[in-house]
């Protein structure tokens, strides 16, 4: 996908907003309607909200992701969806490549319920997606004065990745290995399909994305936040040093004690911090 593509135009259809938390049905730039659900904070109104980009197999609904949504809500409005491929969002997962597409029109639509600031945070394959979409998607006076190009209203004012891979087609691991096995073959695409209600693009990526490493020096002077559990048994934590060594003293390195992988190991204490960091990163102008 080209960077072209990325900050290509898109739509938001919120037709069916109910009253209280809202539900929307957004369409992303490539035509694909993605599910998305806005949580109010529960203080009152708020001037940050922010976005959940889920972890492969995750969803809107997932217990994982309900929980962390009530968690940053107690200070924050609160945005998640489900990536293309996933819950009830149309077409197919690719996995890591057209999500930003995903997560660009989730932020753009936390800007038109009337939000000043717009943060991110992403879990494993959303970790991936949160960098790699700062990197793209830049705040117009940024494009203006670096050149760079980015969807106005789909910028975001500070990211955390969690748990993120740093580079592609890692496989060093035996969890990573089962997941390349679910994503590149007919067998696991099944699996996927069945077992995780994943729906998986049969399709190899043609370009390869930037890599998560490759885009986190894009993302200056953007706040940006990289945590990782020293007991994640998909990456280890070669990943989460690469990614801050790349960010040249321009990003916070959190390594957490005996966490494990993604939202699943993070727990309101951490996910607490975690909404702090984001809001204190990305304070409202006075």
């Amino acid at each position: 996908m080209s960077s072209s593509e990325e900050g290509g135009f898109h739509t938001v259809d919120v037709s069916r907003i109910s009253s209280g938390p809202r539900s929307a049905t957004l369409l992303t730039a490539d035509g694909v309607p993605v599910e998305a659900v806005h949580d109010p904070c529960e203080g009152g109104p708020a001037t940050t909200a922010i976005v959940v980009a889920h972890g492969f197999t995750g969803s809107v609904d997932r217990p994982s992701v309900r929980r962390a949504a009530r968690v940053f809500a107690r200070r924050a409005g609160v945005v998640t969806f489900s990536f293309r491929g996933h819950g009830r969002s149309g077409g197919r997962s690719t996995v890591g490549d057209r999500e930003v597409l995903d997560l660009a029109a989730a932020v753009a639509w936390a800007r038109t319920l009337g939000y000043a600031r717009v943060v991110t945070v992403g879990f494993s394959m959303g970790g991936s997606v949160v960098l790699r979409h700062a990197a793209t998607y830049t705040a117009p006076d940024a494009q203006e004065h670096e050149g760079r190009t980015g969807r106005a209203g789909a910028h975001v004012d500070a990211v955390a990745a969690v748990s993120a891979p740093a580079r592609w087609y890692y496989r060093g691991t035996a969890p990573m290995r089962r997941l390349h096995w679910v994503v590149t073959r007919p067998a696991g695409r099944l699996v996927g399909r069945f077992g995780f209600r994943t729906r998986i693009h049969t399709e190899d990526w043609d370009p390869v994305p930037l890599s998560p490493v490759e885009s986190v020096p894009l993302i200056a002077p953007t706040p940006l936040l990289i945590v990782h559990g020293d007991r994640d048994p998909y990456f280890p934590l070669d990943h989460p040093r690469m990614l801050a060594a790349a960010a040249d003293g321009g990003a916070e390195l959190w390594l957490e004690p005996g966490m494990g992988h993604a939202e699943n190991a993070a727990d309101d204490a951490l996910l607490a911090r975690l909404a702090h960091w984001l809001l204190a990163a990305a304070p409202v102008a006075p």
